[in-house]
């Protein structure tokens, strides 16, 4: 086509462990993603950390490519303590818990979580560790660690959920863990914040751009550390210090600016000759 395109690549995480794709989505994002970027106007993309990736695997000037930051539903929200503990009899039988956010495949780093459980556990650790979202690209690995754990009686899965049903186990949890391989952006990030509570997240790709200093910061492959950053956070005062900060750090992402910096983006390519 001769139109111009602005093509939204949001990450190119497949470049990087293209293991962790099935073989035909693979060699799909493998053959065209490359083509798409070549061939578009301009591109748009979610941080900073994706904006450099996408210009240096694809060879391409990073002024051609602008960044849209992701924002945060207006549906997340903190609960009441309350609801809070409806929400925690429901899921754990009113015991605190961890929660995690995202899709059930490698990249999201579920079998280094599942082990650094496994150390908070050993060292006395009472919360409990919620896991929602899909099966998507579920591994033996993944599958393994969880059936070979010892304490499987203390990890729940809630499969997907969606929109006031996510709301209300996020804004129940202890702490949100995010601690993936990579992330393009990391929205489960700002919505924890939206909802007060505390986030353990990696140390890698995009993720401390947009946690900023309202999180705690670990190395996704050092389980003892993620584990060392469970314990921390059930300390009062590191808590409320990040649930402070995270109020402060998610006014910096909204759908609105989003929208905003999108349409400035459009505005540049049907400038450009």
């Amino acid at each position: 086509s001769k139109t111009k395109s602005l093509p939204v690549i949001h990450d190119i995480n497949f470049e990087h462990y293209p293991e962790y794709l099935p073989p035909l989505v693979r060699s799909f994002h493998l053959k065209y993603f490359r083509k798409y970027a070549r061939k578009a106007d301009r591109i748009a993309t979610v941080s900073q950390y994706s904006r450099q990736d996408i210009a240096n695997t694809y060879g391409i000037d990073p002024q051609k490519i602008d960044l849209v930051y992701n924002g945060v539903g207006d549906f997340f929200n903190p609960s009441s303590h309350e609801d809070q503990n409806k929400t925690r009899q429901k899921i754990t039988k009113e015991i605190p818990y961890f929660v995690f956010v995202g899709a059930l495949n490698p990249r999201k780093n579920i079998v280094g979580m599942l082990r650094a459980f496994d150390i908070y556990k050993q060292k006395g650790g009472e919360s409990h560790f919620v896991i929602v979202g899909d099966k998507m690209f579920w591994s033996k690995e993944i599958a393994q660690a969880y059936d070979q754990h010892p304490f499987k009686n203390c990890i729940v899965f809630t499969g997907r959920l969606e929109r006031e049903g996510l709301n209300e186990v996020l804004s129940a949890a202890a702490a949100l863990m995010f601690v993936s391989h990579f992330e393009g952006f990391g929205i489960p990030i700002i919505e924890a914040f939206q909802c007060e509570v505390p986030v353990i997240t990696s140390s890698t790709t995009s993720m401390p751009e947009v946690a900023g200093d309202a999180a705690l910061i670990c190395d996704p492959d050092n389980i003892e550390e993620i584990a060392a950053n469970m314990k921390k956070v059930e300390n009062e005062k590191v808590r409320q210090s990040l649930i402070d900060k995270g109020k402060q750090r998610v006014k910096a992402f909204s759908w609105d600016k989003a929208a905003e910096m999108m349409w400035k983006s459009i505005e540049k390519t049907l400038k450009q000759k």
